[in-house]
């Protein structure tokens, strides 16, 4: 909302996004779009790709800490004392928001009800609802929610979420839709709260964007980007095998999206705890590269023909599932130890002393002599 306009931003206006993406498109009409989306904006997004089907211009997307089904995290967030707090301070952000926008709230929505809410369900009530025209907060919730427009997406989608998060509730998850599109991948991990994918003691880098990246790089590289060109402004579908069977990511059990390379027969798919899960035949690791040879495209000919490059723009390490998350695992270890030496040290000099002289010998890879001696 601005002051020349009276419409009003909600979690289910997709107007805007694409308008934008409409306008890039006409100025840019040979460069392949890709799309990333973080909270309700992931709502949006994937709304928005349910919506237009096969006749968005955009090539892949991401979706991050998705609410999915927002009457749900609507109970969810009500439900505890962490999330009570979690919905007070998002209704207070509200607030400020509508603050700057009073002349007009106070025209066309009940002021006095914004001014006074204590919760993100009673502003909408008194503010998102009215100026949507919704008759009731529920029917506005329903209408926003991205779960009923899963199985429309027809572009590459990848969607990250965890299931500790404290606002999007796992419960909202739509695992069987999600599952049903061949070209979503749902990744959820086990940890990361809201957004909170932070990496290193210092938290200087974001999991999900290392993992976003990696996901649209494989697409750019990839034949899919060049079909999906000459397919939009058509009235031909787009297969829906053609995208995600090509991509060069599985899931783990616990979430982690690893680069496996193009050989979809290694690939053996289980499904428990209603998560898609993908794991690796780790007998075949070493043999990953002799695979990809003709006889194994001529085994596979559901893919239709979408194999990847000879000469790939960028290099696909292949290994296994188990020994990522290893490494992840003693990054985690590594970081844990530097904050409990910084906890200690400040805490207890003395004591921190001793303990950074015995780390130092037992540690030297791991932590630096300077920021033992601190």
């Amino acid at each position: 909302m601005n002051g020349q306009s009276d419409c009003c931003y909600n979690a289910g206006w997709t107007e805007d996004l694409r308008t934008v993406i409409g306008q890039i498109h006409s100025q840019y009409p040979e460069a392949p779009l890709f799309s990333v989306g973080t909270s309700i904006g992931s709502n949006i997004l994937v709304k928005y790709l349910g919506e237009e089907g096969i006749n968005t211009p955009i090539v892949g997307a991401a979706a991050v800490c998705c609410p999915w089904d927002l009457l749900i995290c609507d109970r969810f967030i009500n439900r505890r004392l962490v999330q009570k707090f979690y919905d007070r301070v998002l209704t207070v952000g509200l607030q400020g928001y509508a603050q700057l926008h009073q002349s007009i709230l106070s025209r066309l929505a009940n002021w006095e009800g914004i001014k006074t809410s204590r919760s993100v369900r009673e502003f909408d009530n008194h503010a998102t609802r009215v100026l949507g025209k919704f008759e009731t907060v529920d029917s506005y919730y329903r209408h926003s929610s991205s779960t009923s427009f899963v199985r429309n997406v027809s572009v590459p989608l990848l969607c990250i979420s965890a299931l500790d998060d404290p606002v999007c509730t796992r419960e909202a998850i739509p695992w069987d839709e999600c599952r049903a599109n061949e070209n979503i991948i749902l990744a959820t991990t086990r940890h990361g709260g809201h957004l909170a994918y932070y990496e290193g003691i210092c938290a200087t880098s974001l999991w999900w964007v290392r993992a976003v990246d990696g996901f649209f790089t494989a697409l750019h590289s990839s034949p899919f980007v060049n079909k999906a060109k000459k397919v939009q402004g058509s009235t031909l579908p787009i297969p829906t095998e053609s995208s995600i069977d090509q991509g060069p990511f599985v899931i783990a059990e616990d979430g982690m999206v690893t680069a496996i390379g193009t050989v979809a027969a290694d690939i053996v798919v289980e499904n428990k705890s209603n998560k898609p899960v993908a794991h690796l035949n780790e007998d075949k690791d070493t043999n990953l590269e002799a695979e990809r040879s003709d006889s194994m495209i001529e085994k596979t000919p559901h893919r239709n023909d979408l194999t990847q490059p000879s000469e790939p723009n960028v290099d696909v390490l292949i290994v296994p599932i188990r020994r990522r998350v290893d490494q992840l695992s003693r990054q985690n270890k590594i970081s844990i130890c530097l904050l409990a030496v910084i906890a200690i040290t400040t805490t207890w000099p003395l004591v921190g002393s001793a303990l950074a002289l015995f780390l130092q010998r037992k540690f030297k890879s791991f932590m630096p002599t300077p920021f033992l001696r601190r």
